[in-house]
């Protein structure tokens, strides 16, 4: 890891990975990770000069992307087709039980309609006969539940 020093404005020196502030002189920066403080050939500097404007005059060059960036962009890449893959299943395990739960109430508003005798179990347990009321409750609520399940899937507002 590159290592910094400089000299603050306040006196007091200063240990850093980063560089030091714009405001710092230069002859108050003790130690930077490029040099050890001894000044470059004339020949190095040059050609450091001019590598990267010989790289960018190059017609259809394309900046390479540090290895980090690239392994970056694989793993949002891949953290998004794992969300995508996910709300597909999600939306898979929905939809079959909305679809179960349409033909079940369907199968149950058709015993209603039959006319035939239904019984109940009550809280204690015992067997009671339903009336014309509870008949007539149970079957709006499964007017309910078909139209809530057996339509089109409702937009969630992550949908939209």
């Amino acid at each position: 890891m590159a290592q910094w020093q400089w000299i603050d404005g306040t006196g007091r020196k200063v240990f850093s990975d980063t560089a030091p502030p714009s405001g710092i002189p230069e002859k108050n920066i003790v130690k930077s990770p490029a040099s050890t403080r001894a000044p470059l050939p004339a020949a190095v500097a040059a050609a450091a000069a001019s590598a990267p404007a010989a790289t960018a005059s190059q017609p259809g060059a394309t900046p390479q992307l540090p290895a980090r960036d690239e392994e970056l962009e694989a793993r949002k890449k891949q953290a998004d087709e794992a969300e995508q893959a996910r709300r597909k299943a999600d939306e898979q395990r929905v939809a079959k039980g909305r679809a179960e739960s349409c033909e079940r109430a369907r199968k149950a508003k058709g015993v209603m309609e039959s006319g035939t005798r239904l019984a109940t179990t009550n809280a204690k347990g015992e067997r009671e006969i339903m009336d014309d009321k509870a008949r007539a409750a149970e079957t709006r609520r499964m007017d309910d539940i078909i139209r809530s399940d057996c339509g089109p899937m409702p937009k969630t507002a992550a949908a939209q």
